[in-house]
């Protein structure tokens, strides 16, 4: 089954031209099924590319999803055309009365700050605190995940000497996890950050449980106990030329940036860089969506508690 999309969003064409089913709104109302429905949250300044990669991993299951994208009132984006985010995006007050059968809230090029000195840090925690009650599964990426760990739970993050720059392997703590279906014994994710979280703050709270981690990349997955939220420190969503689009951005800007490990075959730049995480992505999306979203979640959205 498709992924169900507004009609005009740019995300369609790339979609359509790498042979991933998707439906019109037009063509949804026409079919007596319930979708799945499914906020993104995007905090990304680069919004149209994030949520191109997000979209691409939801489509690839049986279910119909229907998605909805969200941006912060409180923080006016520099980097995507305002009509892309008049015409598709909406806002938390249109959005406060309605539930959710997943959500998604993504990372953000803000982790050198506190989280207090973000200047959308209240409303995040207003959403955030919505989802409780408005929201059956919520899935936070990277910076994402570290305010959620923080806003629920008080688990800090901590500066890195240098970026946590590349790919790396992983492996799951708990291979009967349905999250972790079918995954290899060891599987890739890229990472872009500055900050970390510790395996030691998410082993002392019970609330939480340890799902995934990596011998160099540190903590990857955790869940709550309920399994109404989810976090993940890394990207398995990235394209194949996100990382080199980072490093060269910051070569070109004159940063001390190191060559993202275990990406460009022999560390050389002028090599195309060699996927290795796409296949444990889909898996990952998939198996969060079906088992955690679509098995779970009421039929009737206003029983949500």
């Amino acid at each position: 089954m498709p992924i169900r999309i507004p009609d005009s969003l740019p995300a369609r064409a790339v979609l359509e031209s790498e042979n991933i089913f998707v439906m019109t709104e037009f063509r949804a109302m026409h079919q007596d099924i319930r979708a799945l429905n499914v906020l993104i949250l995007n905090l990304m300044p680069t919004k149209i590319v994030t949520e191109t990669q997000l979209l691409r991993k939801l489509s690839n299951s049986p279910l119909q999803v229907h998605v909805e994208l969200l941006q912060t009132a409180s923080h006016v984006s520099q980097n995507t055309d305002a009509d892309h985010l008049s015409s598709f995006y909406t806002t938390f007050d249109q959005i406060k009365d309605k539930k959710y059968d997943g959500m998604i809230i993504t990372g953000a090029p803000v982790e050198n700050l506190d989280f207090s000195d973000v200047d959308y840090w209240p409303e995040l925690c207003k959403i955030m605190e919505w989802t409780k009650t408005h929201v059956h599964s919520t899935l936070h990426i990277c910076w994402g995940a570290q305010a959620g760990l923080y806003y629920h739970y008080g688990i800090p993050k901590y500066s890195l000497d240098k970026k946590l720059f590349g790919v790396f392997p992983h492996k799951a703590l708990k291979v009967q996890s349905p999250l972790f279906r079918g995954f290899d014994d060891e599987f890739f994710v890229p990472h872009s950050r500055y900050t970390e979280n510790r395996a030691e703050d998410i082993l002392a709270q019970p609330e939480l449980e340890l799902l995934s981690v990596s011998p160099e990349a540190g903590v990857f997955a955790v869940k709550s106990e309920d399994n109404r939220r989810f976090f993940i420190t890394g990207h398995p969503e990235y394209d194949p030329d996100t990382l080199a689009n980072e490093y060269f951005r910051d070569v070109n800007k004159g940063l001390d940036i190191q060559v993202p490990a275990n990406y460009f075959p022999q560390d050389d730049p002028k090599n195309a860089p060699q996927v290795r995480w796409r296949s444990a992505a889909q898996l990952f999306y998939s198996n969060w969506l079906n088992y955690y979203v679509y098995q779970t979640t009421p039929y009737d959205l206003r029983t949500l508690e």
